[in-house]
């Protein structure tokens, strides 16, 4: 194609003609896409917006939100206490606080607290755990009657007196008192050391250390969100940690608060990744810097490549905003994609046109020879990788599909700029000519030889190459485990999974919506009969088996406690009271001890000595004892009278917002069924959600979600991958005419791809969702390097590997390899994914550069 006859050379030429009007009208263009830009910014965090709600299991997971809306959008405050009284206390108190905020929490309840639990919560238990409990209680009566009378240290030194006055009288034995003396030495050891000390008397009555569920609870807060930030509950979360320190909930007092649950969980996410973000955007625009001056070996050149690119960024920006209304997670990723492509555009006319400068000593006519001769590959390379762009939007991943669209748009802004700004800001800088003395690569002429010459070896190792890895494509495996891709360092991370081992509060289990809580009760049968499953829980659950039983034993214990934790308490003590009952104590426990030898003696001596110590030391010591036993007791007390008031309980009697969590307003019942197998790996999640669907269609849930996404994204990059492929092929078609050129194009694309993917499995590095999004830049970068090399081949081209193309090519990747593989540096996971999946596959299209292709156009074309 002659320069005269060229469109793109004759473009080029209006616009070195009029270089100052095209960079005006540049500025022009790009100061409204600004404007426009900032007037219409708009980004969502939602991410149960980036898959269609036309999907089966999207339609589910909608249904259960709006019968139950509580369950969305939730922050779980996980609350563990070093004690179980320092957990109950801790959590009372912030949901207290908390729900006092309406302006930050919409909703602020604990799902395992209150008075109904305070009351019945023992009922729930076993009819052995009741019987042992209130036995327990029995047994520690002349104790509890003591600390109720007196709820002090000087109460607790009062009890442990009289229960040294009874071993005098043979009514017990030292041993029979061991327990409570270790723990309270071990209490107010720690507290004469000024370290935090926590006495817990609910395992001491209970005689076994505290379960989980006793030190963990859960408040579950729906937080006001505001999808305009990128962290759309960071107002809320901070405010919640605000209320836990100024209540003093922190380590030091005994209580651990941490967050989790979809809100910090996608927060934090983002705050992982601005964590290192300078790190990477310093690394990136370096390499960039360094890999485009290494390619045209001037600064004017680079200043030029960078500035259309940027111009390109912030018009596609526009431009998108225009055509889809807003940026979702996904679709901000046009920013790598349209510069590692639109570089490489620039990348490729620039180095073109050094090589024309050393034919023409004119500038401007270099300019227009280099858009008359690479133009036409530039159009059909922008053309092919808008077409497999565009090849998104039928799909349901809605995310991608609007990346698509203003990837795609982008594609045709980079190729326009490519060939009006670029010529023209090369034109007003004017470049020295003669930087380069050889703009190819002569040093690979041997390699172009070679390949020549073995031609057809280097083909058949190319199709055992290809053999191979297709073999190995089984193996490949994809990662729909979106957690996978989250930092374990992080809080919501390090919560999230110390709840993966609670069967209480695992996040995998899966809900079911019943007609009714009657009709449930079949599917409950059907549900508790699958090995996979641990157990269900309904409304249902919340009703106490054989309470008549269990309510005797209530009652009987409440006669015999009742009368002694009624009683008025005696005023505190002053100080000089709790030094005097400090030091009687002390001598009552040297007096039983005396010389003895056995533990219990031993012991005995050492709660002396600390009480001793506790007498000497000042005031504020004694405060910091008392508190330790005394906070816990005070709570023990209460929680002692309320299981007492235990009374019968059936459906009606249950509180609303118990029943609500469990029975929607249409009166629909909430199946909720937890697995047997907690192990986190993909497989077992799949096996969990397969057993339950089987059953129940409609059920929803993580385990259902994540495995249902997983498979909506790889059936969405399957079918835009055949549609752009496709697309492609018919338009290298009729471009190109000859169904030969056509497979000549593709071929290195696909084995690019399959060395890519073998390289995966090879190396059990999983796709994900993060790094998938890689694979349209991949394969754009692969489609254009083809249609280069193909029309240079049809142009008559020969010695490849020489040319400037080459240059131009090598330097293209390169560049995308380096900026973008600095992505491997992330400190989260699923970013770093996707820069080690970028590295490998640009490193084997250099690889296939260098060889195969080469070796593929090594046969001139038939004319």
């Amino acid at each position: 194609m002659s320069i005269r006859t060229s469109l793109i050379g004759r473009v080029v030429a209006a616009s070195t003609r009029h270089p100052v009007i095209v960079l005006l009208l540049g500025v022009v263009l790009t100061g409204a896409a600004l404007v426009y830009t900032a007037q219409h910014f708009a980004l969502t965090a939602d991410t149960s917006e980036l898959i269609s709600t036309k999907l089966k299991w999207r339609q589910n997971e909608l249904a259960f939100d709006r019968a139950f809306p509580q369950f969305s959008n939730l922050t779980m405050i996980v609350v563990d206490g070093a004690t179980p009284e320092l957990a109950d206390a801790a959590a009372t108190r912030l949901t207290a606080t908390l729900q006092a905020k309406p302006e930050l929490f919409k909703a602020v309840r604990r799902p395992d607290g209150g008075a109904f639990f305070d009351r019945n919560g023992l009922l729930l238990l076993s009819l052995d755990e009741v019987a042992a409990a209130t036995q327990g209680l029995t047994r520690a009566r002349p104790m509890l009657a003591a600390l109720a009378a007196d709820p002090s240290l000087r109460g607790v030194l009062a009890t442990i007196s009289n229960a040294l006055e009874g071993i005098k009288y043979g009514q017990a034995t030292l041993h029979d008192v061991e327990p409570a003396m270790t723990a309270l030495a071990d209490t107010f050891e720690k507290a004469a050391a000024g370290q935090p000390a926590f006495f817990s008397w609910r395992t001491l009555i209970a005689g076994q250390p505290a379960r989980p569920s006793e030190t963990r609870h859960i408040v579950l807060v729906q937080p006001v969100m505001d999808y305009a930030a990128l962290e759309p509950g960071a107002a809320a979360s901070e405010a919640i940690r605000a209320t836990a320190r100024s209540l003093g909930l922190d380590a030091e007092h005994g209580v651990t608060v941490r967050l989790t649950g979809q809100v910090p969980l996608s927060d934090e996410e983002f705050a992982t990744l601005a964590q290192d973000a300078h790190l990477l955007l310093g690394a990136m625009f370096v390499a960039l810097l360094g890999i485009l001056w290494l390619a045209v070996r001037s600064a004017r050149v680079v200043i030029a490549i960078l500035v259309t690119t940027i111009v390109g960024l912030i018009m596609t920006a526009a431009i998108g905003l225009l055509a889809i209304g807003r940026f979702n997670l996904i679709s901000v990723a046009f920013i790598p994609l349209f510069v590692g492509l639109g570089v490489d555009f620039s990348i490729q006319f620039s180095v073109r046109s050094l090589a024309e400068r050393l034919i023409h000593a004119n500038l401007r006519a270099a300019l227009i020879a280099t858009g008359a001769t690479i133009g036409r590959a530039l159009a059909l390379s922008a053309a092919a990788i808008g077409a497999g762009f565009f090849a998104f939007l039928p799909t349901s991943y809605v995310g991608v599909a609007e990346l698509g669209t203003i990837a795609g748009l982008g594609m045709i802004v980079a190729f326009a700029l490519c060939i009006v700004l670029l010529p023209a800001l090369l034109m007003l800088l004017r470049p020295p000519a003669g930087r380069l003395a050889e703009v190819g690569f002569t040093m690979l002429a041997p390699v172009d030889t070679l390949v020549r010459r073995y031609r057809r070896t280097v083909l058949a190792g190319a199709l055992v190459v290809a053999v191979v890895s297709c073999a190995l494509l089984p193996l490949v495996r994809f990662d729909f485990d979106p957690l996978n891709l989250k930092s374990s360092k992080v809080e919501s991370m390090a919560a999230l999974q110390a709840l993966s081992s609670d069967p209480d509060w695992t996040p995998d289990a899966i809900n079911i919506l019943s007609p009714s809580l009657a009709a449930s009760e079949p599917l409950v049968r059907r549900l508790d009969a699958l090995p996979a499953v641990s157990r269900t829980v309904t409304l249902n659950s919340f009703v106490p088996a054989q309470q008549k039983e269990k309510l005797a034993l209530i009652g009987n214990a409440a006669t015999l406690l009742k009368p002694v934790l009624d009683v008025a308490p005696l005023a505190p003590p002053s100080d000089p009271e709790l030094q005097q009952s400090l030091a009687v104590t002390a001598a009552s426990l040297r007096r039983v001890a005396a010389d003895a030898t056995e533990a219990a003696a031993v012991t005995a001596r050492r709660l002396a000595d600390v009480l001793e110590r506790l007498q000497a030391a000042t005031p504020d010591v004694r405060v910091a004892a008392a508190f330790a036993v005394v906070t816990p007791l005070r709570v023990m007390l209460e929680q002692t009278r309320a299981l007492l008031q235990a009374g019968p309980v059936t459906p009606k009697t249950l509180p609303p917002e118990l029943v609500a969590d469990w029975i929607a307003k249409d009166g629909r019942a909430r199946i909720q069924v937890l697995p047997r197998d907690n192990g986190e790996d993909n497989a077992s999640l799949r096996r969990f959600a397969d057993a339950i669907l089987a059953i129940a269609p409609d059920a929803t849930g993580r385990p259902i979600s994540i495995s249902a996404s997983g498979d909506t994204v790889v059936e969405a990059f399957l079918q835009a991958g055949l549609y752009s492929l496709l697309a492609i092929i018919l338009l290298l078609a009729v471009v190109l005419r000859r169904a030969r050129d056509v497979v000549l194009t593709m071929l290195p694309v696909l084995l690019s791809g399959l060395l890519t993917f073998a390289t995966c499995a090879a190396l059990h590095l999983p796709l994900n969702f993060t790094n998938i999004i890689a694979l349209p830049l991949l394969f754009g970068v692969g489609v254009a390097f083809n249609i280069y090399f193909v029309l240079a081949w049809r142009a008559g081209e020969a010695g490849m590997l020489q040319s400037s193309l080459m240059r131009a090519v090598v330097f293209s990747a390169l560049t995308t390899a380096t900026a973008f593989g600095a992505l491997w540096l992330s400190s989260h996971p699923g970013t770093a994914s996707m820069g080690r999946l970028l590295m490998i596959s640009l490193g084997w299209e250099l690889l296939v550069t260098l060889l195969f292709r080469p070796a593929l156009l090594a046969q001139p074309p038939a004319k």
